[in-house]
């Protein structure tokens, strides 16, 4: 809520004057990875109408991107990184308004082949070059990152031979998390970033502990969220965020994915090994996931601590796992979710532009979620930029320069 004041162009307050308030951006991040929308940021693809459809779906729902950068696919060849084709991604979410985040800089899993039987202390050397590089490269577009990922497991990983889980061994875990947070800050020290997990068990409570008892400032913390096998909860989800959020960190769900097919058994410890040659979207399953995405997202926008929601990908096509998780179908036909979703992110949760007047001192009162609006008059011409900012009472000023 916010009591503001409208000036006109000399800075004398509009008494009595008709103004449009219009919400244009979200305080908090409702995110998605930007995976299927590479070829089409690079204007080289293979469905335009289905490419098409679905960029303007995900634009008129997301205000965050998750771009990958998995040094296996980044880096397939050794000095060859995809680096041109990435940064142009980049750069057509941010020219949409997006904010874009990298994933990750240091991981275990999709590691470059020629990094194996590497000496350790040269492994050591290259994956603080590449985040150097990385980090510089997309430094303005890319401000936001996964510094490292899943460090809880990293040492004793054993689904894949990779070079990074004996690098990990030998420094542990702290060590490797600073090798990582050193390098991207000393490269962008504007950079936001993250430590990210889906370990929701006290190992990672007690790996961020040592983290900052070692200190190494933690931007952000990463909590994933894929519930292949069921969802969660609310009173769960409330207790893992209140775990997570004594630190005094912003938290950022980074990977959230809700089933509209079958789940997943309840005995499959390592979701990578559920392997099935179809995985199909269910009418009944539509309907649970709709239910399902609105509770769980009104569950974190409850929580304070709580910055950023990202959705684990908007379509079914190549979805993790092939699961049925995405808000669209194979199609690109929208899923109850997808509808829900929005109707929460752009409709109960949006102020849309909306004619107030003013009072005798020039003064309107308006409620609405905290985010970026513009004050403008009905008949258009200058317009002037609001941001609330915080819960509770406020008071702010605009002016409509000529």
């Amino acid at each position: 809520m916010a009591e503001v004041t409208v000036a006109g162009p000399d800075g004398t307050p509009l008494a009595g004057t008709d103004v449009v308030v219009a919400q244009t951006r979200h305080a908090v991040g409702f995110g998605c990875i930007g995976f299927e929308l590479m070829d089409h940021a690079n204007g080289r693809s293979s469905d335009p109408p289905y490419d098409n459809d679905f960029a303007d779906r995900w634009l008129d729902l997301f205000n965050v991107a998750t771009l990958p950068f998995y040094w296996g696919t980044f880096e397939p060849t050794q000095g060859a990184p995809r680096t041109a084709e990435t940064l142009a991604a980049a750069r057509w979410f941010a020219d949409r308004g997006v904010t874009v985040k990298g994933h990750p800089l240091v991981w275990h899993t999709v590691q470059p082949r020629w990094l194996l039987d590497r000496p350790l202390d040269e492994v050591e050397r290259l994956q603080r070059e590449r985040i150097r590089r990385d980090v510089g490269d997309f430094a303005g577009v890319i401000d936001t990152w996964d510094a490292i990922n899943e460090a809880v497991i990293m040492p004793v990983f054993t689904a894949e031979e990779n070079a990074i889980t004996p690098l990990a061994r030998l420094k542990g875990r702290v060590e490797t998390i600073r090798m990582a947070f050193d390098e991207a800050r000393a490269t962008n020290p504007g950079a936001t970033l993250l430590l990210n997990d889906f370990d929701m068990s006290t190992a990672y409570e007690c790996l961020i502990e040592a983290v900052l008892e070692a200190g190494i400032r933690i931007d952000r913390l990463g909590l994933q969220s894929h519930m292949h096998q069921g969802y969660w909860g609310e009173e769960k989800t409330l207790r893992i965020l209140e775990r997570f959020a004594r630190y005094n960190i912003p938290i950022h769900f980074t990977e959230s994915t809700l089933l509209s097919g079958e789940l997943m058994p309840d005995h499959v410890v390592d979701l990578n090994d559920w392997q099935v040659e179809s995985w199909p979207s269910t009418p009944e399953g539509e309907e649970r996931q709709a239910d399902e995405v609105e509770r769980h997202y009104r569950t974190l926008l409850s929580h304070p601590a709580v910055e950023v929601i990202n959705y684990w990908g908007l379509g079914d096509r190549g979805m993790w796992l092939g699961a049925p998780g995405g808000l669209l179908r194979g199609d690109g036909s929208p899923k109850p979710a997808y509808e829900r979703l929005r109707s929460l992110v752009k409709g109960e949760w949006w102020h849309a532009p909306t004619t107030l007047r003013t009072d005798d001192a020039g003064r309107v009162r308006v409620d609405g979620f905290l985010g970026d609006y513009q004050v403008s008059l009905p008949d258009g011409g200058p317009a002037a930029a609001l941001r609330l900012d915080r819960a509770g009472e406020q008071t702010a000023q605009v002016r409509l320069a000529g």
